[in-house]
């Protein structure tokens, strides 16, 4: 696979710390040439080569960019408007993880509710 599946089940893992209303609605989807999880249809992170791809919500994304190890999404040599990648460096910790998680969660969760 294009991804490391133990980074992967390091994201299984975190989403497993989640309340069970969100664990029931994570899917698994391969995307970009990795795997992205979805919460309700809704891209929260993902995997890419070895960088984890997180959806911020657009308030935040000023002051994700200036997070070390982050770094503007630019998938076919274009930035993507609410994505980043973040470096393994950024995510040594189960809770720098898990808070890149959250902030997927929180994008995916605002889009549901535009809808």
């Amino acid at each position: 696979m294009a991804y490391d599946e133990q980074f992967a089940n390091r994201i299984r893992a975190s989403f497993e710390l989640q309340p069970p209303a969100v664990r029931s609605n994570i899917t698994e989807k391969k995307m970009f040439g990795g795997i992205a999880f979805l919460y309700s249809g809704k891209m929260t992170v993902g995997i890419i080569k070895e960088s984890l791809m997180v959806r911020i919500i657009s308030s935040k994304m000023e002051g994700i960019m200036r997070s070390e190890h982050v770094r503007p999404m630019d998938f076919a040599k274009r930035p993507m408007k609410e994505f980043v990648y973040v470096s393994q460096e950024g995510i040594a910790t189960e809770e720098q993880l898990l808070n890149y998680i959250e902030l997927g969660l929180e994008h995916a969760k605002q889009k549901l509710n535009e809808l």
